[in-house]
């Protein structure tokens, strides 16, 4: 009895290839084999894509050609890479293209680090630059003087005491020079101006010392001869004591006079100072009252002004044009140096070797120092002119009590009181003229 329905028959040959109703999936069909010539091996330029199986036939998990997209870091549904959803190498929604093999994207420069690197170097090349600057002045510092020949020395004090001298030294300079900065010719030089600048911790103060002060001469070594010449009792001006044997009898007679211990000694010549104050563009001065001299050159106007090395010179070496002329002419001196160092004595010259060479290298070759001075010491004599124009300090004449054949006598008791409050550190209560 036949127990299918109509058209159904139990012959299982038959029922292969029948649709879906068959219990057995159609086979494989048999493909045209076509033969093609060897390709060249190349690496694949994208990750291999799904394998597609017959048409009607699902893949399986498992079977050959079936990839999740796990194995490779892909998820289906990303809108980017090969083989996702809009084709071999499209992307959707908007995301980056994929990067080719072996390549990589461009690096935006990073400005800030570049910056900072350019930045740390050129701060470098300047301070080495500054370091070489200081060591090539200290080199080539004259230390002429040898404060160890003088003799019969006072105590040391708390402060660090200098002796500051202009001399009319010509020397290095040509005719046409001498001409413009009427120093004249005379031969050899002599000091013309002397001041002593104390340092202190109670503040700073510079006393002058006029040329013509009456001075004794005492018992002193002989700088080039060494030999002892005992003293006297002569008086006479105090510039004479550097015309007859040079610094140290400046020294020993400075010490002898006012019983304060000279620690370090400057002295420049006419050129140097006039050359320094034109590396430093100039210097800027209040002059209270115009006033002209023939003799040095001057002609000034009231007021605020600049000067040059021509007319600097020439500020700090007139006396003919006032009634006091030694003492107007060193509290002149005394105005100029303060406003020197003030200009001189500041960071964006100390710090700037474009400015610091030309400064030093101008006054060097006719700045001479005591042997144990160093730049530093220099330095700290400039920072100390600049205290006392700053308020920091007091400056004055060496108080004076009249005058005998010409020359300046000194007050004695203020000079000793004026000494001890120096050599105390404490504050100067003294006044001069």
């Amino acid at each position: 009895m036949n127990e299918w329905p109509d058209g159904w028959t139990d012959n299982r040959d038959d029922r292969h290839g029948r649709g879906s109703a068959g219990a057995q999936p159609e086979g494989a069909r048999t493909m045209r084999h076509v033969q093609r010539g060897p390709a060249p091996a190349q690496p694949p330029s994208h990750p291999p894509r799904p394998t597609q199986a017959p048409a009607g036939i699902p893949q399986q998990y498992g079977q050959p050609g079936y990839d999740s997209g796990y194995n490779t870091g892909q998820v289906y549904g990303s809108p980017q890479g090969p083989g996702g959803p809009g084709g071999s190498g499209g992307r959707t929604g908007g995301g980056p293209p994929s990067a080719r093999p072996g390549s990589s994207p461009a690096a935006a420069p990073d400005w800030r680090r570049r910056i900072k690197i350019g930045s740390i170097v050129l701060a470098s090349a300047l301070v080495v630059t500054t370091i070489c600057t200081y060591f090539w002045a200290d080199s080539k510092m004259r230390r002429e003087v040898d404060l160890s020949k003088v003799i019969e020395r006072p105590k040391e004090g708390d402060c660090t005491t200098y002796l500051i001298v202009g001399s009319d030294s010509r020397e290095g300079m040509t005719a046409e020079e001498k001409k413009k900065l009427h120093t004249g010719s005379a031969e050899g030089k002599r000091t013309d101006s002397m001041m002593i600048l104390a340092a202190c911790g109670s503040g700073n103060t510079m006393v002058s010392l006029p040329r013509d002060s009456d001075v004794e001469i005492p018992s002193f070594v002989g700088s080039e001869s060494g030999k002892t010449f005992p003293a006297k009792g002569r008086h006479t001006k105090l510039n004479a004591a550097y015309a007859e044997d040079g610094p140290e009898l400046l020294v020993r007679t400075v010490e002898f006079n006012t019983g304060l211990r000279i620690d370090h000694y400057a002295e420049i010549g006419f050129a140097g100072f006039a050359n320094i104050v034109d590396a430093l563009g100039g210097v800027e001065l209040d002059i209270p009252k115009g006033f002209k001299d023939k003799k040095s050159g001057a002609d000034f106007q009231a007021g605020k002004q600049t000067l040059n090395g021509e007319q600097a010179l020439a500020f700090v070496r007139t006396r003919y044009a006032f009634a006091e002329s030694d003492l107007a002419r060193t509290k002149n001196q005394q105005k100029f140096l303060a406003a020197l160092a003030n200009q001189a004595a500041t960071p964006s010259t100390i710090l700037n070797p474009f400015d610091l060479y030309p400064t030093l290298g101008a006054g060097l070759d006719t700045l001479i120092v005591d042997q144990d001075m160093g730049l530093w010491d220099l330095g700290q004599m400039f920072f100390a002119m600049k205290g006392i124009s700053g308020g920091d300090g007091t400056s004055m004449n060496i108080p004076i009590s009249g005058s005998r054949g010409g020359n300046l006598l000194w007050d004695k008791a203020k000079v000793r009181q004026l000494v001890q409050q120096i050599q105390n550190d404490q504050k100067v209560t003294v006044t001069g003229n």
